[in-house]
């Protein structure tokens, strides 16, 4: 995650302890950590607890340098990532949450002294602080209003298409990205750090010439903050309203890192509330592994990993069978068959149908064409009611 952030890691440093009030760590462990920053020349402290207020100031003022948390670190890496209006202004709300969360306590500190990362703020008064944090906060609230509107709209429209909608999740990494070129044959940012995905992005798939929209989405973490589920829950909630969940997992790591990811995965999508969405958990990156590897993993995971397919996204390993899969899972097309008289009106409609749906067949007397086509019931309902408009003849097979 730090190398992700745009950071180099020179030293590290573990305890295992109850918090320290003061510093999270002891304070032995607090002289040892300043001597390994003069050491090696640090310019900040990262670490993977989350810290108070007091602790990270405790700390800024024995090592002479900032310290920040996880969470602080995930935001980092967010704002390097982030491309869209939308996500700028979910990381900015996910920041100001967590500067309210710690403002009173971090004017006091900092009018006590300056120390890294507690600069600039010994002119406020605490609620003069606090209220120009709410007042930010609202005003992005209100702009993320108006775009979840929107998205709201072009879910609506998107539903009125009448297509089947799949989301990708799953671990940051995993290969999210790669899988949703393979499928749409499309480019979209491919990058071996965290969270090169951090908006969305829906494509019209087709395969086997049934159409469907494939969203690509944020990835999962471990311990992500609830702050932040709830800053990107416009971006999550894509994978609620889709119809089936592909999740991904990078099937290349030790087991045991992958059946914790999987868990992860798995809780995440239930705290969402997506728990009810059925899940095609692809096991990516298999050209990384011996194939008596790969098969020992797939035994491994069958209890844990929904309808698991193994795969590799790069090179396109199984992408056929991955959209057997889907096929099977997203099964509830109809067959039906219609005649209607032929005018430049229903030649015109026709040709709209062969964009919409998989037409079969079609054979065309003198004064009329007899159609058979496959789709999603809603759509062929459609269908059948511009038949009858048509004066034609609809009947499901």
């Amino acid at each position: 995650m730090a190398e992700s952030a745009g950071y180099t890691v020179i030293g590290k440093i573990e305890q295992v302890r109850e918090p320290d009030s003061r510093y999270q760590i002891g304070a032995g462990k607090v002289e040892e950590l300043a001597k390994l920053a003069k050491e090696t020349g640090a310019q900040k402290i990262i670490f993977d607890n989350p810290l108070k207020s007091v602790q990270a100031y405790n700390l800024a003022k024995a090592t002479g340098i900032e310290a920040i948390d996880r969470f602080q670190l995930i935001l980092e890496i967010f704002t390097r990532r982030v491309t869209t209006t939308e996500a700028k202004l979910q990381i900015q709300l996910a920041r100001l949450g967590y500067e309210l969360a710690h403002a009173k306590e971090k004017v006091r500190l900092a009018k006590m002294g300056e120390q890294p990362g507690f600069m600039g703020l010994g002119a406020y008064e605490v609620d003069v602080y606090y209220e120009a944090v709410k007042r930010q906060v609202h005003a992005i609230r209100r702009k993320l209003k108006k775009i979840r509107g929107k998205r709201q709209l072009h879910r609506e429209r998107r539903a009125e298409l009448d297509f089947s909608s799949i989301s990708l999740a799953g671990y940051t990494n995993a290969g999210k990205s790669s899988l949703f070129n393979a499928l749409t044959e499309e480019e979209v940012p491919v990058d071996e750090a965290l969270f090169t995905t951090i908006s969305t992005t829906t494509r019209l798939v087709e395969f086997s010439k049934k159409k469907f929209l494939l969203t690509d989405t944020v990835g999962f973490i471990d311990r992500l903050p609830l702050t932040l589920i709830d800053a990107f829950h416009s971006t999550l909630e894509e994978t609620i309203y889709s119809d089936l969940i592909l999740l991904l997992v990078d099937v290349s790591e030790p087991i045991s890192i992958i059946k914790k990811k999987l868990a992860v995965c798995i809780e995440t999508i239930e705290r969402i509330g997506a728990s009810g969405i059925p899940i095609i958990t692809a096991l990516n990156k298999i050209d990384l592994l011996p194939e008596i590897e790969t098969h020992q993993k797939l035994e491994s995971l069958k209890e844990k990993a929904p309808n698991p397919v193994p795969i590799s996204a790069l090179y396109k390993t199984n992408i056929d069978l991955l959209k057997q899969e889907v096929m099977k899972m997203l099964k509830n097309y109809v067959r039906a068959t219609f005649t209607i008289p032929l005018t430049s009106e229903t030649m015109s409609f026709i040709s709209w149908l062969f964009k919409k749906a998989d037409v079969q067949t079609i054979k065309y007397t003198e004064n009329s064409a007899h159609v058979v086509f496959e789709a999603i019931p809603s759509f062929a309902e459609k269908v059948k009611n511009r038949v009858e408009e048509f004066n034609g003849k609809f009947e499901k097979v």
